[in-house]
């Protein structure tokens, strides 16, 4: 899996200490929970995943023809603002 991190998702990482294994993790073994068909350039999805005991939400476009993500950003997901799965937003 080939992973690129976009410029917005590398300043992220680093205030919030999110590692490039804490990505990949979620990736391979996180479940996505919001897809974005219509995002510009290639689909773009939500995914939900562990990585130890962090939870995270991580924005990706994939792209299929290269086997490529591309992740737009990765945070922790706020708690008044998810409900309590973290898998649907709050109104």
């Amino acid at each position: 899996m080939k992973i690129i991190l976009r410029i917005h998702a590398i300043q992220r990482m680093f205030e919030r200490s999110i590692s490039a294994a804490d990505i990949r993790a979620v990736l391979e073994y996180g479940e996505t929970i919001e897809n974005y068909p219509d995002d510009t350039h290639y689909p773009g999805r939500l995914v939900l995943g562990w990585h130890g005991k962090r939870l995270l939400h991580v924005v990706v476009a994939d792209n299929p023809a290269e086997n490529a993500h591309i992740i737009i950003t990765v945070y922790e997901p706020d708690p008044t603002q998810w409900t309590s799965d973290f898998k649907r937003r709050t109104r």
